[in-house]
């Protein structure tokens, strides 16, 4: 897992690392140029131009050890200095030294403005090394007129740490960098996985700088990518000697007259992730429409009326070890003392869509359930479980999520660009995966199934929710990567690719 940081919790690991641990900032900034160099030696040509705009502070300094490695590497690389040379301070000053010792001059802009509009638009590849993590509100000249330039330009560019202009712990951005690649330094920062700002980014690589474990564990919160990795760490092994039961009893429980395809997305999705089990509970009305749609799941009707559940559940010889409830149930009374009813039951739960929308009903009651309870908001659901607008969700999705999870005990699965799980200890765990073609209906009812399949699976349930997410957005991701369109991509289609996402992990020895 890799750990994601405030911009307040790095400085907190830097002065860690120097002050008690014993790693010089002159150290920390050497490793930190020649880590960035090693990536983007990868990726540049021998043959680019390539421009590497520093600022003041630690941004800065990575900047000038990396030109001072493009240099001895033979590259054309010119070093902008954009601040006069006596506001560079501390260990950026020790890197500048170091770059003029070793025979190479840079350029001031100061004096130079109109020369650098002039060549910027013949660099091949510009390097942003400009502002780093500290900035807060409007970027300010000479920085705002520099940072159009570069976006103006054609050439690729390349962020250090973070875009410049873009604040670290996410939100709006006014005049900032808008990078082809971003290198963070050792940990992502929070407005990597949070939008707008995570627009900026472009594509996003982590560069360790060697920094111990030990200081990001002790100065920062725990929230963490979750990775391929990890995923294939805790896939559960299926043994030769099981059968159908040690897999699982689901119980699915959704559908209504206007409504009846989610039910039937979410047991699919359900089976394909390898629940041994399957059982849908259906308003009797919609039961004909329905039982033949899944023909490996069991369908039972409970009582309907106007075309949803009518409130009572028929337990009447039912096992079940888990439920997954909400798939295009409607919002009836009927389902509201369903819901109610189904949240009592002993098992591990999964509460989903138009269960969500009596959240207030059973709240209390979940605070003091034993077995698990995931719930599955997108951010319009989640502003209406925490009565705030929905554009306050987005611009805080870490900080609402922690909070309603560690509130009432439960794991909270807020999906969107970047889904964040996050577990009633406050840990939080972000997904990569999955692509805008997720964005359509019936995404959200086969998510409601896998999780719940997962659930049954594996030992620990963190594990199993965050597997279940990355499975998910990986189906779409392979989707689009063989022969489908981010527009075209269906709920139903999505299914039939998670057997070519689960071989792919047996492939690695998952």
């Amino acid at each position: 897992m890799i750990p994601i940081v405030t911009a307040e919790e790095m400085y907190a690991i830097d002065r860690e690392v120097e002050e008690r641990i014993g790693i010089s900032a002159d150290s920390l900034m050497e490793n930190a140029g020649q880590a960035l160099f090693r990536v983007l030696k990868e990726r540049i040509p021998r043959a680019a131009k390539v421009a590497v705009l520093a600022g003041t502070g630690n941004n800065g300094g990575d900047g000038i050890v990396i030109a001072r490695m493009l240099k001895s590497y033979g590259y054309e690389a010119d070093l902008w200095l954009v601040p006069p040379m006596e506001k560079v301070k501390g260990a950026a000053r020790t890197a500048l030294q170091v770059y003029e010792r070793s025979g190479y001059s840079w350029v001031a802009y100061e004096g130079k403005e109109r020369e650098l509009a002039a060549l910027l638009p013949h660099y091949d590849v510009i390097i942003d090394a400009l502002l780093g993590i500290g900035v807060k509100g409007d970027v300010r000249p000479p920085y705002k007129e520099i940072i159009e330039q570069v976006n103006r330009s054609s050439a690729v560019v390349y962020a250090i740490d973070v875009p410049s202009g873009v604040p670290a712990d996410g939100g709006e951005a006014g005049t900032a960098v808008r990078a082809d690649v971003t290198l963070t330094v050792h940990c992502p920062k929070l407005g990597a996985y949070t939008f707008p700002a995570a627009d900026y980014y472009g594509e996003l690589t982590v560069v360790e700088i060697g920094i111990p474990p030990a200081a990001v564990q002790a100065k920062a919160a725990a929230r963490f990518v979750w990775e391929m990795r990890d995923v294939i760490g805790t896939m559960p092994k299926r043994q030769r000697a099981s059968h159908k039961g040690t897999y699982g009893k689901l119980l699915v429980v959704g559908g209504s007259k206007a409504m009846t395809g989610a039910v039937t997305l979410a047991a699919k999705a359900a089976l394909r992730s390898g629940a041994g089990l399957v059982t849908m509970a259906v308003p009797e009305t919609v039961y004909e429409a329905v039982a033949n749609r899944v023909p490996e799941a069991m369908c039972r009707p409970w009582p309907a009326e106007g075309g949803a559940f009518a409130g009572a559940a028929d337990w009447d010889g039912l096992e079940i070890d888990a439920i997954a409830v909400g798939p295009g149930m409607g919002r009836t009374e009927g389902v509201r003392r369903l819901v109610n009813e189904l949240v009592r039951q002993p098992v591990p739960l999964v509460i989903d869509a138009d269960a969500l929308f009596f959240w207030g009903d059973y709240a209390e009651f979940v605070r003091g359930r034993s077995a698990p309870t995931v719930i599955t908001p997108h951010p319009g659901e989640m502003a209406r479980l925490l009565r705030r607008p929905v554009s306050e969700v987005e611009r805080d999705r870490f900080g609402v999520s922690k909070r309603l999870a560690m509130e009432y005990g439960v794991y909270v699965v807020l999906k969107g660009p970047y889904t964040i799980v996050t577990a009633p200890d406050g840990a939080q765990y972000v997904n990569a995966t999955g692509n805008p073609a997720l964005a359509k209906g019936g995404s959200g009812d086969v998510l409601s199934g896998m999780i719940a399949a997962f659930l049954l699976q594996h030992e620990a349930v963190q594990p199993a929710v965050s597997n279940a997410v990355f499975v998910h957005g990986q189906a779409a991701d392979w989707l689009v990567q063989n022969g489908h369109s981010v527009w075209d991509v269906l709920a139903s289609d999505v299914i039939d690719a998670l057997p070519a996402v689960l071989a792919g992990f047996n492939a690695v020895g998952a």
